[in-house]
């Protein structure tokens, strides 16, 4: 049996955390709050583990404890988030906001309206509100809801210029 040192494997799963992380970074909306801070979060304590796997390794309860805080920040999470990230309801609101913005570019506007937001969660059959009053709209964020008949789940929507940012209410 080949026996590799520490430093090689950390560096292998140092590597193998970062494409963990970079692979699952790039399958997820970039118009979804917060994805990238808890993204790198778990990869700098990924990282972190590796480093204590390169150190030494003289107990088992140590390299118990390393592989497990590999496992959980450097692959659990980042496909847990990864998958938990788009929920039916911010789904329907990532597909808003994207037919909101086409309809403010046809119209050569450089921003998206209310009204812009309105009409495409209308036509697709969804509901509008604010924080503020849950039946009417004014102003960003905005509070979408793909069945008008429910209260929630909801997803809060907020356009900056022609940038979308969706996240739960």
């Amino acid at each position: 049996m080949v026996s590799v040192s520490s430093r090689v494997q950390a560096l292998a799963v140092s590597a193998f955390c970062v494409l963990v992380a970079v692979l699952a970074g790039v399958l997820v909306d970039g118009r979804l709050d917060r994805h990238w801070i808890l993204r790198g979060m778990t990869l700098a304590l990924a990282l972190c583990c590796a480093a204590l796997l390169a150190g030494d390794q003289s107990r088992r309860l140590r390299r118990i404890i390393v592989a497990v805080g590999l496992a959980m920040f450097g692959v659990v999470f980042p496909v847990t988030t990864t998958t938990w990230a788009s929920p039916p309801e911010i789904d329907f609101a990532l597909q808003v906001a994207s037919d909101a913005a086409a309809a403010a570019q046809k119209a050569s506007r450089s921003a998206v309206t209310i009204d812009d937001v309105k009409a495409a969660a209308t036509a697709r059959g969804g509901a509008v509100g604010s924080p503020v009053d849950a039946r009417g709209a004014d102003a960003y964020p905005l509070i979408l809801r793909a069945n008008p008949a429910l209260g929630r789940p909801w997803a809060c929507l907020s356009f900056t210029g022609l940038d979308a940012k969706v996240r739960p209410c």
